[in-house]
């Protein structure tokens, strides 16, 4: 089983900084890509950013300059640095990972339970 550990989210002022982190454990081979998701209410869940185990990054056009990914492969854990945040940041942040059980084996995605980020004065 795969267990994903979000953490970082918030309550913060417009032009504030949170870091969201989400650390993965269980039968994991290896990850291919971690990423993070939101979701507004009412609205569809979206990317926001991605990495690859080689270092490979895509961003969203609404965050580019304002948030970084990293991630440490060996400790399967992924950051997400988000400056400057404005008030349509927020929604709930999901962890997603595409993963490896076995080698050579399938590809899964697991999701995990979101966290809430709040920009509001």
């Amino acid at each position: 089983q795969v267990q994903l550990v979000e953490s970082g989210g918030g309550l913060v002022q417009p032009g504030g900084s949170l870091r969201l982190s989400c650390a993965a454990s269980g039968k994991i081979f290896s990850i291919y890509r971690m990423g993070w998701y939101r979701q507004a209410p009412g609205k569809q869940r979206e990317l926001v950013a991605r990495i690859t185990d080689d270092g490979d990054t895509d961003y969203a056009e609404f965050v580019k300059g304002r948030f970084a990914i990293s991630r440490d492969n060996a400790k399967k854990t992924v950051h997400l640095q988000m400056n400057s945040l404005k008030p349509e940041d927020t929604a709930v942040y999901y962890c997603l990972i595409e993963f490896q059980v076995i080698v050579a084996g399938s590809w899964f995605d697991y999701w995990g339970q979101g966290t809430q980020v709040t920009v509001s004065s």
